[in-house]
């Protein structure tokens, strides 16, 4: 069955977070079959949208009973936008989410992780930013950061690696020359850009048990951007982005930056032709190594006890040897 726009999930062990996503996408379903874009979103000489929707949800491999919640919210699910469920065995988002490609039924997919709370007009904002802006291969989401605990000091310097979007209450254009670009959590592709844009394998494959190497979501949209493809900000999709308690502790997010910053060598040479790729990997080690020198200026010992600067100085020691580390770890002699 084809419809305008699939709500894909990709989860992993999420059957304690599933439940809030899906409720709230279950309350939208109820007014789903005629809706009326937010205030100031109405394309000129329209006045509301009808469309179809689906909701689709991606078990990469999860081992609790992921599968068994699905399937109890089926059981009772509004037949006017349907709940779908598949299983993609090898694990890594990259591959989730290129499977939601194969599953999906709408032209445009929208992504939400499972401890993203979309709010009530999430699904119409989506699928209208979407009408407005033929355009755009992808538009990411206005995304509020919903803490178990109060952050740490100065904890807002981290909060973009978090999935944490606040770039204000206009719609605006990520510009290729800075280099900036949405998180997936939130996002809404076109399926046609994806189609034309993303190769069949990615060289970062997403966070697997035993690896916090990051970065297929970027990967994914620099190839969409590179192919003349429109990417925005929608700030009429609001999201809370809910962080645990253990997702501020060291223990977590070292490993977590460390991870952002090995994946940056991929992300850094897809806007750089082959032929500067080497003159541009000297340019960002210089530019990482001039990174490091300043912090150590600046927090001296306290780099160490600080957690902000501690993550701060990982992502850039990272980065500075991503490209080792990539290159010794076979990541650019994967196949098909």
């Amino acid at each position: 069955m084809v419809v305008d726009l699939t709500i894909a999930i990709p989860t992993y062990n999420g059957a304690r977070r599933l439940p809030e996503v899906l409720d709230r996408l279950r309350m939208a379903c109820q007014d789903a079959s005629h809706v009326t874009p937010p205030s100031g979103q109405t394309p000129e000489g329209s006045h509301s949208y009808n469309f179809s929707w689906e909701v689709l949800v991606v078990d990469n491999n999860s081992t609790d009973d992921t599968a068994k919640v699905v399937q109890a919210y089926q059981a009772t699910w509004p037949g006017l936008c349907p709940l779908k469920y598949c299983l993609e065995p090898q694990q890594g988002a990259a591959f989730a989410r290129r499977r939601a490609f194969q599953e999906a039924n709408g032209a445009l997919v929208g992504f939400l992780d499972d401890d993203n709370i979309p709010a009530p007009d999430w699904v119409t904002a989506a699928y209208a930013f979407g009408q407005e802006h033929p355009n755009a291969g992808a538009y990411g989401s206005r995304i509020h950061g919903d803490f178990e605990v109060t952050p740490p000091d100065n904890f807002h310097r981290l909060t973009p690696f978090l999935a944490i979007t606040e770039r204000g209450s206009e719609p605006q254009r990520y510009e290729p020359q800075k280099k900036v670009l949405p998180p997936s959590a939130g996002l809404v592709v076109r399926k046609q850009a994806w189609l034309e844009s993303v190769p069949s394998q990615l060289v970062l494959t997403g966070r697997t048990p035993g690896s916090m190497l990051t970065g297929e979501d970027l990967e994914m949209l620099s190839h969409i951007q590179a192919n003349s493809w429109e990417i925005w900000y929608n700030p009429a999709m609001q999201i809370d982005h809910k962080i645990p308690q253990w997702r501020l502790k060291r223990e977590y997010l070292i490993p977590f930056f460390r991870g952002i910053g090995l994946s940056r060598h991929v992300t850094r040479m897809l806007s750089v032709k082959p032929w500067q790729r080497s003159l541009a990997t000297l340019a960002y080690m210089a530019n990482d190594l001039r990174k490091i020198a300043f912090h150590l200026l600046k927090y001296g010992f306290r780099v160490r006890s600080d957690l902000i600067a501690a993550c701060e100085m990982q992502l850039f020691v990272s980065s500075l040897v991503s490209p080792f580390y990539l290159w010794s770890h076979g990541y650019f002699s994967q196949k098909d």
